[in-house]
């Protein structure tokens, strides 16, 4: 059966399409309603904080049933019902417990593609790249589209938006054919004993301080430029910048991959992304130094992230392929980025962005030491050829 590119890659379109209206302009849409910083990171820490739990039950079940899609599809169309209620409700209460509710669901769908994606993929999976880019497209469509959108209206247009992507999303996953991969492959290797080994240990470590790094950008990246006087315009650009860089990289993924080990790619992206929170702390008034750590966006998350797939697809196998992806996410996307919510969110004010994006550059020299010591030293090529 031949792989369903586009189908495969519509998903990843329309997945980070919502992203891009989400992910920017969230921030300064919980401002406008008058939620402070505290506040915008404590609900911002309720989005990711979900994915500790929720992609590990529904990865669970879908190496238990084999029907990732199914999952996926429920998940999508459930994220779409709940998220239409920002629509009407007002309060800390209830955006907090409508965040929870939705991100429970949206936070399924993604680890599961990701499990679906690699099953599709089978012996190609160097082809994942090439898939996954078209997120990133996705990604920059909306980012772009909505800054100019917000320059142009209010920003009480965005929960509109943004329930509108997350139908056409649902619809997407609809269309994804199901992947015939699982049920029935039984090994004798438990994942308790997997999640033992000191490596694994160390490179879940590793993507939680990656990932709590990022808490401030992702949080605060908006109302930081807008504080140094950007429009909502160039705010859009520059965040569009550093996906067009993960694009780059995406293209050029499979030769990298050829060429470099997945250790090596790792290290290296933890040295730039020192350097880029480095860059972000101390420079932002200076715009070609700031377009210049944007440009590290392809290594901060782009290199890293694939690393850790084709990792993951490594250590867990197809037995625990959709556990392992699950795990992953939560450990970086929702442990790492519930802190990184919370640390940025607390600290903003009081310690100011300076020392706050500086914080993320030292969680990033732990992460390089601990990467250097323990993960991929003995079998990062390895993952690479059974990838």
């Amino acid at each position: 059966m031949s792989v369903p590119y586009w189908r495969l890659s519509g998903f990843y379109f329309f997945y980070f399409a919502t992203l891009g209206g989400f992910l920017p302009y969230w921030s300064l849409y919980l401002k406008s309603l008058g939620f402070n910083p505290g506040e915008i990171g404590e609900l911002s820490a309720f989005l990711v904080g979900t994915k500790i739990i929720a992609p590990n039950i529904w990865g669970w079940i879908a190496d238990y049933t084999g029907k990732s899609l199914r999952i996926i599809r429920i998940a999508c169309f459930l994220s779409a019902c709940l998220f239409a209620a920002f629509l009407w409700v007002r309060g800390y209460f209830w955006f907090a417990a409508i965040t929870v509710a939705f991100s429970f669901f949206w936070n399924a769908a993604l680890p599961q593609f990701e499990a679906a994606t690699l099953f599709h993929l089978k012996s190609e999976r160097h082809r994942y790249s090439e898939i996954r880019l078209w997120g990133s497209v996705g990604f920059i469509a909306t980012v772009v589209f909505m800054g100019w959108l917000l320059d142009s209206l209010t920003i009480e247009i965005l929960p509109q938006v943004i329930t509108v992507l997350l139908i056409v999303l649902w619809l997407a996953a609809l269309i994804t054919p199901e992947a015939k991969a699982t049920v029935g492959e039984r090994g004798t290797v438990r994942i308790s004993h997997l999640l033992m080994k000191p490596e694994i240990i160390a490179f879940f470590t590793v993507y939680l301080l990656i990932q709590l790094a990022h808490g401030p950008y992702y949080v605060f990246f908006s109302l930081f430029l807008k504080s140094h006087g950007y429009s909502s315009t160039m705010t859009g650009v520059l965040w569009s910048l550093g996906v067009v860089a993960e694009i780059i990289l995406f293209l050029f993924m499979r030769k990298i991959l050829a060429r470099f080990s997945l250790r090596k790619i790792l290290l290296t992206s933890l040295v730039l992304s020192i350097v880029r929170w480095n860059m972000i702390a101390y420079f932002p008034d200076h715009i070609g130094l700031l377009i210049g750590a944007q440009v590290l966006h392809a290594a901060t998350f782009g290199a890293t992230h694939v690393a850790a797939i084709h990792l993951v697809d490594h250590y867990f196998g197809h037995q625990h392929q959709g556990k392992g992806q699950a795990l992953y996410s939560s450990m970086s996307f929702g442990l790492g980025g519930m802190l990184g919510s919370l640390y940025s969110g607390y600290l903003w004010e009081s310690w100011g962005p300076e020392r706050v994006y500086a914080l993320a550059a030292v969680s990033c020299a732990i992460a390089l030491i601990i990467a250097y010591v323990w993960v991929g030293r003995n079998n990062a090529q390895e993952a690479l050829v059974q990838s």
